[in-house]
């Protein structure tokens, strides 16, 4: 009979223990949204992969850093250095940034050398995480096939806040 009681007992202490884990994980799973106000802000991103160019060339190398800025119209304006096999290529970055419920979105990008001229374009399929200050990128569409993927990460984290714990 006390064997039982014991057991008893340890198995109600187990689960009122365990239940703190439960409240505070359905806590932080509770349907939180990201919007551009969400997002808006100064970015600063890496980008690596391959361009599939054109006979010769072939499979080339890329790599490039920048930073860029999303108003809260969803506007991007920013500027980076990108390594296409070895040749180094400055451009200033225009485009715009969509944002989904799910924290997923768009960016489209349009690249322009440094005397003004086109210099290409891309969409990107984004994924925003960690709150929103940090964000993973894979091109979809660009002049030439490509496989290249961005993280990027907010420059100033507090300037846009969100009100939702455990995203």
């Amino acid at each position: 009979m006390k064997r039982n009681i014991v057991w008893t007992m340890v198995l109600l202490a187990v689960l009122l223990l365990s239940m703190p884990g439960v409240a505070g994980e359905k806590k932080h799973n509770h349907d939180c949204t990201c919007s551009i106000a969400d997002v808006a802000g100064t970015w600063g991103y890496s980008e690596t992969g391959t361009l599939m160019l054109p006979a010769p060339y072939g499979a080339t190398p890329y790599a490039s850093v920048g930073s860029y800025t999303v108003d809260l119209d969803g506007s991007i304006s920013g500027a980076r250095i990108a390594s296409l096999g070895g040749t180094m290529l400055k451009a200033t970055i225009e485009g715009t940034a969509t944002v989904d419920p799910d924290c997923t979105g768009t960016v489209t990008l349009s690249f322009f050398d440094p005397a003004g001229n086109p210099a290409g374009t891309a969409v990107k399929a984004i994924v925003y995480v960690d709150n929103a200050n940090e964000a993973r990128m894979i091109i979809t569409t660009a002049a030439y096939p490509a496989v290249l993927v961005t993280e990027a990460k907010k420059v100033f984290p507090d300037d846009h806040k969100r009100n939702c714990e455990g995203n």
